[in-house]
């Protein structure tokens, strides 16, 4: 679920961004993509995808989580992603 959890509704403002770190040949990031990009669309919310591996500085922090959902910057979910 991605503007909630564990089937709770998400509480506070609508998040503005929604980005999905991944990287290639990832099977959970090529599952979490279209269910992120689709309650993003659903939700009137900008969404973005980012290569975790073309930027170092992602790498670092995020490399061991992908796929990983942030809403307005902040981690919301990582790996298994429904």
């Amino acid at each position: 679920m991605i503007f909630g959890r564990e089937g709770r509704p998400r509480t506070g403002p609508k998040p503005s961004s929604v980005v999905l770190l991944s990287r290639p040949d990832c099977s959970l990031c090529d599952r979490a993509g279209p269910i992120v990009e689709r309650a993003a669309a659903e939700a009137g919310v900008r969404f973005e995808t980012r290569n975790v591996d073309d930027d170092p500085a992602l790498r670092a922090r995020w490399t061991d989580k992908v796929p990983v959902v942030l809403l307005d910057g902040a981690e919301h979910a990582h790996w298994r992603i429904s």
